[in-house]
C-alpha cells in the first residue's frame, strides 16, 4: 500500500496519514531534505514566517499575534536511524538501512498539528516558534542550529520540547524537574602491546589480557570514585583484537559508554578514566591511546518552566493524565544544548506497551498525537497570556 501526505491536512485521521507518510521515507541526520521540504510548505500555507536551512536541514516557523510581547519555542526532532525495519507494517520504510525506530515521525506529526491548529485558532497574543530540528540522534543537530544563530535570530523565553515514552500508559504526561537525561561521553582506548605466538606468550606483551584486565578496572570507577548518592554509569560496549586462536595480536580497542547527571562527576569520571587506563595499562607492559569525544550534556530542566508546563497538563487534562512514576533517565539527548541556553523543560508522553525505542520492531502510537498537539496548544496559549496557574484546580 502507498501512502501520501495529505494535501491540507486537518482531522486526527489526516495527520495518523501524515505521520505514516513520514515513516515510510526515513532521513538521516543532516539528509533530511524531503522532511524539511515538506514542513516548510505546511508551515507556510497556514500563515507562518519561515526559514529553512538552520544548521543544515532545521526549519523555524514564527507566527506573531495581537501586540504580545513573550515568545516561546516548541521543539521536534525529524531525523531517522540508521535501522533495517522489522515491523512488517504496510507503511514500514521504503528506504533500506533507515527507520524512524525513535518516533520522530511522530514528534514531528505532532508539532505541524499543533501549528495548523494554533494558525487556525490564533487564540494568543505573541509569537510562537516551532523548531524542526534535523541530527538528534547522531550529529547534535541542536547545537549546529544553536551555531548557526538559532536563539539570536529567533529568541524566544522559555522552550519546550517531548518525546514519546514506551512503557507509560498512552497518552500519560510525565515531567522531571532538574536533571533528567544524562550526559553521553566515549572513550576510544587502544592498548598496544606485542604480538607473538599464543604458545610463547612471556616473549608477547598480550593486550588481550591487559584490556581484559582493563574492563573489570573501569568498573570501580562507579562503584569507587562517585559519590554513591550520585548515578553514574562506565559500560564497556566494544572490544576488537586478534583473529587467530594461537596468535597474540599486537592491540585491542575497547570503546566505552560513559553517563551522568552531574557536570562535575562528568568532568570526574574522565579524569579518573584518563588517569586509570595508562597507569593500569603501564603496569603490564603495554601502552594505551585514549581518546575522549564529548556528546550530549545532562539535559537540566528548569524547575520554574516544568512546574508551569506540568500544571499546564493538570489544569486541561485533569491530574489522572500525569504519571509520577518516571525517574531520571540515563539516555541523553541533544535539547540538552537548547536548556544550556534558554530555560525551560523537556516532557515525556507514553506510547503505550510498544516496542522500546531504537528497536527495529518499534511504532509510534498514532493515538498519542491529537492529544499531545493539544497540550502544545494549551501551553502556547498558557504563556503567552502569562498564566500561572495561581487558582489551578488540582
Amino acid at each position: 500500500m502507498g501512502f501520501a501526505a495529505p494535501i491540507k491536512p486537518e482531522t486526527a485521521e489526516d495527520f495518523t496519514l501524515l505521520r505514516r507518510f513520514l515513516h515510510t521515507r526515513p532521513e538521516l541526520a543532516y539528509a533530511e531534505h524531503e522532511t524539511s521540504a515538506l514542513v516548510a510548505n505546511y508551515l507556510r500555507d497556514w500563515g507562518f514566517e519561515v526559514e529553512t536551512g538552520i544548521g543544515g536541514t532545521g526549519v523555524v516557523g514564527s507566527l506573531t499575534v495581537g501586540p504580545g510581547s513573550k515568545t516561546i519555542g516548541i521543539r521536534a526532532d525529524m531525523d531517522a536511524l540508521p535501522i533495517e525495519e522489522v515491523t512488517g507494517l504496510d507503511y514500514a520504510s521504503q528506504n533500506p538501512g533507515k527507520m524512524h525506530a525513535c518516533g520522530h515521525d511522530g514528534h514531528t506529526t505532532i508539532l505541524l498539528a499543533t501549528a495548523q491548529k494554533l494558525a487556525a485558532t490564533r487564540n494568543f497574543s505573541g509569537t510562537v516558534r516551532l523548531i524542526f530540528q534535523p541530527a538528534e540522534e547522531i550529529g547534535g543537530g541542536a547545537r549546529t542550529m544553536i551555531n548557526d544563530g538559532l536563539f539570536e535570530r529567533f529568541p524566544v523565553d522559555a522552550v519546550f520540547g517531548l518525546h514519546n515514552w514506551p512503557g507509560i500508559p498512552a497518552g500519560q504526561f510525565a515531567f522531571l524537574e532538574g536533571p533528567a537525561m544524562a550526559s553521553v561521553d566515549m572513550a576510544i582506548i587502544r592498548i598496544q602491546g606485542k604480538g607473538g605466538h599464543g604458545a610463547k606468550p612471556h616473549l608477547a606483551i598480550d593486550p588481550v589480557v591487559v584490556a581484559s584486565s582493563l574492563v573489570l578496572a573501569l568498573q570501580t570507577i562507579v562503584s569507587r570514585n562517585v559519590d554513591p548518592l550520585q548515578a553514574a554509569v562506565v559500560t564497556v560496549g566494544s572490544i576488537h583484537g586478534g583473529s587467530l586462536p594461537n596468535v597474540i595480536p599486537d592491540s585491542v580497542e575497547l570503546q566505552l559508554t560513559v553517563r551522568s547527571f552531574d557536570e562535575t562527576v562528568r568532568q570526574a569520571i574522565r579524569e579518573r578514566i584518563t588517569a586509570l587506563v595508562h597507569a593500569h595499562v603501564a603496569s603490564y607492559g603495554a601502552t594505551a591511546d585514549l581518546r575522549y569525544p564529548t556528546g550530549y550534556p545532562v539535559l537540566v530542566n528548569d524547575a520554574t518552566q516544568t512546574d508551569f508546563a506540568r500544571e499546564t497538563a493538570k489544569r486541561h487534562f485533569g491530574a489522572a493524565r500525569l504519571d509520577p512514576t518516571l525517574r531520571p533517565i540515563t539516555a541523553s539527548e541533544d535539547f540538552a544544548f537548547m536548556l544550556e541556553k534558554r530555560p525551560g523543560s523537556y516532557l515525556f508522553l507514553g506510547n503505550g506497551d510498544s516496542a522500546d525505542l531504537h528497536s527495529p520492531r518499534y511504532d509510534f502510537n498514532d493515538a498519542i498525537i491529537p492529544d499531545a498537539a493539544r497540550y502544545w496548544v494549551h501551553l502556547v496559549e498558557d504563556f503567552l497570556s502569562g498564566n500561572t496557574f495561581a487558582e489551578a484546580t488540582p
